[in-house]
């Protein structure tokens, strides 16, 4: 299965960072405008509707339209793991329902004095079986500017 993996170095201390990935807003913020993304709702574990943050068992149903181009597309994801510590945090979301067979997200953050490390990690299987498995081998040229621009905005977020 592809693994797609971006690290940066953002200079702001690691509990800015942690907090600012933790919660919703800042999937929209960090989501470039050409997908379109829309959160349709967030649904903590106990049933709470936008949570202020994204613990394990949350829900996110978004839609995108890249580029304006076809109908909307659904995008479930559910956080299937939420860990910290002193000077390192992660959490990882799968895919529930969308437009890949297999997606799975690790966000991993570390402190390093008044920085943080921010590592993104995507195992993921793309669709039409064969035809898709030959593409993945491409799939960095697909994934590089989206997150790019996600670190690229959280540095000039939190920096």
């Amino acid at each position: 299965m592809p693994i797609f993996t971006r690290q940066t170095r953002i200079r702001a201390p690691f509990e800015e960072v942690w907090d600012f990935h933790s919660r919703s807003e800042g999937l929209e913020i960090l989501t470039p405008a050409f997908m379109r993304l829309t959160i349709e709702r967030v649904v903590a574990p106990d049933g709470t509707l936008d949570p202020d943050y994204l613990h394990e068992g949350a829900r996110i149903d978004a839609t995108v339209r890249p580029f304006g181009i076809g109908p909307r597309q659904g995008w479930t994801s559910v956080i299937v793991d939420r860990t910290t510590a002193e000077s390192a945090a992660a959490f990882v979301d799968e895919m529930e329902d969308g437009p890949f067979p297999h997606w799975q997200h690790t966000h991993s953050f570390y402190a390093d004095g008044l920085e943080t490390l921010l590592r993104d990690r995507i195992e993921y299987e793309l669709p039409f079986g064969g035809l898709g498995r030959i593409a993945g081998r491409f799939g960095d040229l697909g994934f590089e500017p989206m997150f790019r621009y996600r670190h690229w905005k959280t540095r000039e977020v939190l920096e």
